[in-house]
């Protein structure tokens, strides 16, 4: 029998043995097995600006403040339409080399919003950009620093390439100027548009969100009296981050909501035209992302009834048939142009 008190090799050895069985068993095998999970069916591979973009990501350090972790609470849905799962960071989770692990993207503090699906809440590539440049353009109180690094403003386009960010006139040193996104921006925002989840194979059982902690009962999706769902609420996740919560819109940028010929139109066709296929038919301001993948046909109803009837606007309201009689005859993606 060993004798632990005078064999003080013997010692060291043992419990030199332990660590190296409680790392493996704990840390080792359980991080490996987690590199080979296999991305689901119908993910998309990450490009090579999109991979660009991912490292500017974690070099800008915007995983200090943003989570890409849907929890299983209820008080996640709101994130994603499911909680995350290890294949979702399939590809983001590649390794460097052999001798390095890629940054870990879940993230610990939501100091900002999670980025889980931020490429579907918001898939506007020129909001995006306005935001790094200068985030309280478009969300008035935002802590988030700029990033006028990632831009240039000079006096001329000199590219076909490079895109132009709608910086309104009166924020730039010479209104005459323009601002250009460098490929860093770019790139970035190719990541940021790209976080979108994807749909599980068929036959997997539905995703169950838990009760959040310290609520009681199951969350009552909010209705309107006409059957439809919250139109203001939908405004506020959905449209108002481009169009500002006021409707006033940002000028230069995205365009009044608030006295619009086209939301005050007795018919609603166009207007829901514009919502499902996106809006490209004025060149003063940036492109409107279509939403017919986004929202039901009773969410468009509510918030387009919202919109029309709010800020000063006066139109009969919609319904989600005629909704649904619109959308089979948009193609999807298609913006309306002038």
């Amino acid at each position: 029998m060993i004798n632990f008190h005078k064999d003080h090799a013997n010692l060291v050895n043992v419990a030199l043995l332990v660590f190296v069985l409680l790392s493996t068993g704990i840390a080792v095998v359980p991080a490996d097995t987690m590199q080979h999970n296999e991305p689901l069916p119908g993910m998309p591979v990450m490009t090579e600006a999109q991979r660009r973009g991912l490292a500017i990501y974690v070099s800008e350090g915007c995983v200090a403040c943003h989570t890409q972790q849907v929890r299983n609470i209820e008080m996640d849905r709101v994130w994603g339409s499911r909680p995350s799962i290890p294949s979702d960071y399939h590809y983001s989770k590649q390794r460097m080399n052999v001798w390095q692990q890629s940054p870990s993207l879940l993230g610990s503090e939501r100091t900002g919003p999670d980025l889980t699906s931020i490429g579907q809440r918001q898939p506007g590539e020129q909001w995006h950009l306005l935001h790094l440049y200068d985030p309280r353009m478009v969300v008035k109180g935002s802590i988030m620093p700029r990033y006028p690094w990632l831009f240039q403003e000079v006096d001329s386009v000199a590219s076909i390439g490079q895109v132009v960010v709608p910086v309104p006139a009166d924020r730039l040193k010479d209104p005459k100027s323009k601002v250009i996104a460098t490929r860093a921006a770019n790139d970035l925002v190719a990541y940021l548009i790209s976080l979108e989840q994807t749909p599980l194979p068929e036959g997997t059982p539905p995703a169950v969100f838990l009760p959040s902690p310290g609520a009681k009962g199951e969350a009552v999706a909010l209705t309107t009296p006409d059957a439809l769902p919250d139109g203001s609420a939908i405004f506020s996740q959905t449209c108002a981050a481009c169009h500002q919560a006021d409707a006033k819109g940002l000028a230069g940028a995205f365009p009044p909501l608030m006295g619009s010929s086209i939301v005050n139109n007795e018919d609603p066709t166009q207007m829901i035209t514009i919502v499902l296929g996106g809006y490209d038919a004025r060149a003063e301001f940036g492109v409107m992302p279509a939403q017919a993948e986004m929202l039901t046909d009773a969410q468009i109803a509510a918030v387009v009834n919202h919109v029309r009837s709010s800020f000063g606007n006066e139109a009969p309201p919609t319904t989600a048939e005629a909704v649904k009689a619109v959308r089979s005859t948009v193609a999807p993606g298609t913006a309306l142009q002038p």
